[in-house]
């Protein structure tokens, strides 16, 4: 996970990602945006499910889609130190806290495995 700063959810706790470029595949996206932020290549990506996110304060509406992958190389460091000021491993039940709404909205409807 990575502590997110200077943007939306800045201050959060949140698992790498980011926007679709126009016209990428999900699976494509998540490789690229895990590399950019972290440094880490994953294999194995599997779509697990999908939030419906609504912040109010920000009038922004989003649907997250979430996924699970494997580590294939590297070790995860911060590679956007303007977007992000920690990073760090957690077990499901015990994330730092505050996490990133997508991930609150994530463990009402998912038990990790």
């Amino acid at each position: 996970m990575l502590k997110k700063i200077g943007a939306h959810g800045s201050g959060t706790w949140s698992f790498p990602g980011g926007h679709l470029e126009f016209g990428e595949e999900i699976e494509d996206a998540v490789r690229r945006e895990v590399i950019e932020e972290t440094g880490v290549e994953i294999k194995n990506i599997q779509q697990v499910t999908f939030t419906n996110d609504i912040f109010s304060q920000e009038d922004k509406h989003y649907i997250t889609i979430f996924v699970k992958a494997e580590i294939d190389a590297g070790e995860p460091e911060i590679k956007e130190p303007d977007k992000a000021v920690e990073i760090g491993w957690f077990e499901w039940n015990k994330m730092p806290e505050p996490i990133f709404l997508p991930i609150i909205n994530l463990k009402k409807i998912y038990e990790f495995n």
